[in-house]
């Protein structure tokens, strides 16, 4: 019974949950806010986010700025000796350096990477991932579906990677193995965020973020 059960739990589909004490610590979103919301404190560690839009461009990157600047600039891991790669699969956008260099991005540690058809977006992010030397990676993909989200998340964890996903607001109603998925809606009031999924926590919406200027 005892080799049966260990043969099953070496199967990557298996998902094995981890209590309280040994959730690592996430990397704060400079959100406090937000952060209140998310186990751990801050975005998954070496986990796939799922950003949903309605359409590009609403201020998921601000969102994400904080923690990006971050990872440019400082060591996430003892054993490295500079900071990883921030990777940009197939940016549906070309990124304006000096806003990305006013938020606190370090350009010098940013890759872009055009793959030459949509069939192969998935497989340079996953391949970015599970490299061990990229910090995060974020990729706009048309589709992603369970198997594949399944895929990157094993890559993440193997490459000690923060995956970053953007999806339409239609992948809603599609599995996902993200460790966390948010929906973002703006209006002139500001973003309000909507936690679809987080691992380890609990569904909720927070109102009105303002994502125009984020906290040092």
């Amino acid at each position: 019974m005892s080799s049966s059960l260990d043969k099953l739990l070496e199967n990557p589909r298996v998902w094995r949950g981890r209590n309280q004490a040994q959730r690592k610590a996430g990397l704060s979103s400079g959100y406090p806010e937000l952060d209140r919301h998310l186990p751990g404190g801050g975005w998954p560690p070496e986990a796939l986010t799922e950003i949903l839009t309605e359409q590009y461009g609403i201020g998921e990157l601000r969102l994400l700025m904080p923690a990006l600047a971050r990872l440019s600039v400082e060591d996430p891991h003892a054993d490295c000796s500079e900071p990883g790669w921030i990777a940009w699969v197939a940016p549906p956008f070309q990124p304006y350096p000096p806003a990305l260099q006013q938020c606190g991005i370090d350009l010098s540690r940013m890759l872009i990477v055009r793959p030459k058809g949509p069939s192969e977006i998935l497989w340079s992010a996953e391949q970015a991932l599970s490299s061990g030397t990229c910090s995060a990676v974020l990729f706009w993909a048309e589709t992603l579906d369970d198997q594949a989200s399944r895929r990157l998340q094993l890559a993440a964890e193997k490459g000690h990677s923060w995956a970053i996903a953007f999806r339409p607001m239609l992948a809603r109603q599609q599995p996902s193995a993200a460790a966390l998925r948010l929906e973002l809606h703006s209006s002139a009031q500001g973003t309000r965020v909507h936690i679809l999924k987080s691992r380890g926590g609990r569904p909720t919406v927070l109102h009105n973020l303002n994502l125009c200027q984020h906290p040092a």
